[in-house]
């Protein structure tokens, strides 16, 4: 097999034999093809697409580049959830406890920020003392002790995914729902979970701007599922303001706690109860009040010893950050609007994200929202607050939010209010 084969069979439109797809990917994950040829085979991929075929083929080809996992012999059932990612996404925190309290087990392998979107990992360090890095044995015994476990990926799932994400990264391939969907469910998949939820989210703050693209990925992953053996649904959910009220690392955790203790901002626990919801149903527990354990503290208790399990201190002061600055309405009205992308990449400019994948954080650093799209504000009124460590980055996240706020003053009441953060379901 050759390299330049493949990629020429790809670039001139036609599909790829599963031989060419598997010698490929595991030519590349043992570096014999070389960065560049996948470059180029990742470009033709991205203006040519693949059928489904030859999708689920490239999907299981990175999953048998490295090792598999197995619950098998946990005693109880696993089921697990994907977040494409967006501006304040914090579900994942409330959302497996939640899950766990009901006896099944969520087995949540999760990555860090880039860009303007937020990593649940990043988010979860600024608790004192808590660690991303498990072994498979710790991650079988916490599911086991615990029910739930919130940790980084181990290096030996999908590698081939690792070395193409990076190179798609740097070579404006990303957008591209074949490989989108086999990086995302190659992993899943070889996680070994038995059931999975999706959510898929769309509008300016989201990797998917439109239904339209966001519905064909969505569709295409819980085909690639549902193959594979794996339970599958995803959901379509709305990304063009915020979720919640907080964006930023330990902000986000501080309103996740919020969230477990029977509070929180309406949005996150809408999400947090539907898709628990869904994830009991896959596994057989359809009638499952989600509710009533946020209420009575179940969940919460889940949460306490899943952290301390990762050597987090559940009581441990979250970070503060140092210097803040309000962001006012500078007229009266309704706030019409308020920008996922514009917040996030104000967030990211405070030191809340990260440019490059070996970049630091500032744990501390984010935005608070004081107003929702909808309500009524006068002149003056705060709006949101902005928190950073340096305080010379208050300027470029301001300069991000420009175009990102309207204030109407003939608007009526509710005006760009967010209903529901559901727009579609897909099995």
């Amino acid at each position: 097999m050759d390299a330049t084969d493949v990629i020429r069979t790809k670039r001139d439109g036609h599909r790829l034999r599963d031989d060419q797809i598997d010698w490929v990917v595991d030519a590349y994950t043992r570096g014999e093809v070389a960065e560049e040829q996948m470059a180029a085979l990742a470009m033709a991929i991205f203006l040519r697409g693949m059928d489904h075929a030859e999708i689920v083929r490239w999907t299981q080809a990175m999953i048998d580049s490295g090792e598999t996992m197995s619950f098998t012999d946990l005693g109880k059932p696993t089921t697990d959830k994907h977040s494409t990612g967006g501006v304040g996404d914090k579900i994942t925190l409330p959302l497996a406890p939640l899950v766990a309290s009901f006896g099944v087990a969520v087995p949540q392998l999760s990555g860090r920020g880039l860009g303007h979107t937020g990593g649940t990992l990043d988010k979860l360090e600024a608790i004192p003392g808590w660690r991303a890095d498990v072994t498979n044995e710790q991650l079988i015994q916490i599911l086991r002790d615990v029910g739930a476990v919130i940790c980084a990926a181990g290096a030996g799932l999908a590698p081939a995914d690792k070395k193409l994400y990076a190179l798609r990264d740097i070579t404006s391939t990303v957008d591209s729902i074949p490989l989108i969907a086999s990086s995302i469910m190659s992993k899943k998949i070889a996680e070994g979970t038995s059931a999975l939820t999706l959510d898929v989210k769309v509008g300016s703050g989201a990797f998917m701007k439109d239904l339209e693209t966001a519905r064909e990925l969505a569709s295409t992953m819980v085909c690639l599922g549902r193959d594979a053996g794996v339970a599958t649904v995803a959901f379509l959910t709305d990304m063009s303001s915020p979720l919640g009220r907080c964006v930023g690392n330990a902000l986000e955790v501080r309103e996740s706690v919020e969230v477990l203790a029977g509070g929180g901002p309406r949005d996150v626990i809408e999400l947090t109860c539907v898709l628990a919801r869904q994830m009991l149903a896959l596994v057989g527990q359809p009638d499952a009040d989600v509710e009533a354990a946020l209420r009575d503290g179940r969940a919460m208790d889940v949460w306490r010893r899943m952290i301390a399990a990762q050597g987090g201190d559940p009581d441990g002061p979250l970070p503060v950050a140092a210097h803040t600055q309000e962001v006012v309405a500078d007229r009266g009205g309704v706030l019409t609007r308020l920008d996922a992308l514009a917040v996030g990449v104000a967030s990211w400019r405070l030191g809340a994200g990260r440019a490059r994948r070996q970049d630091p954080v500032q744990l501390a650093a984010g935005i608070e929202i004081h107003v929702e799209p909808g309500e009524r504000v006068q002149a003056g009124q705060r709006l949101l607050t902005l928190h950073t460590d340096t305080p010379e980055r208050f300027e470029g996240a301001r300069e991000s939010l420009d175009g990102g706020i309207d204030v109407d003053p003939d608007a009526a009441d509710r005006t760009g209010a967010r209903e529901s953060v559901f727009l579609e379901r897909i099995e």
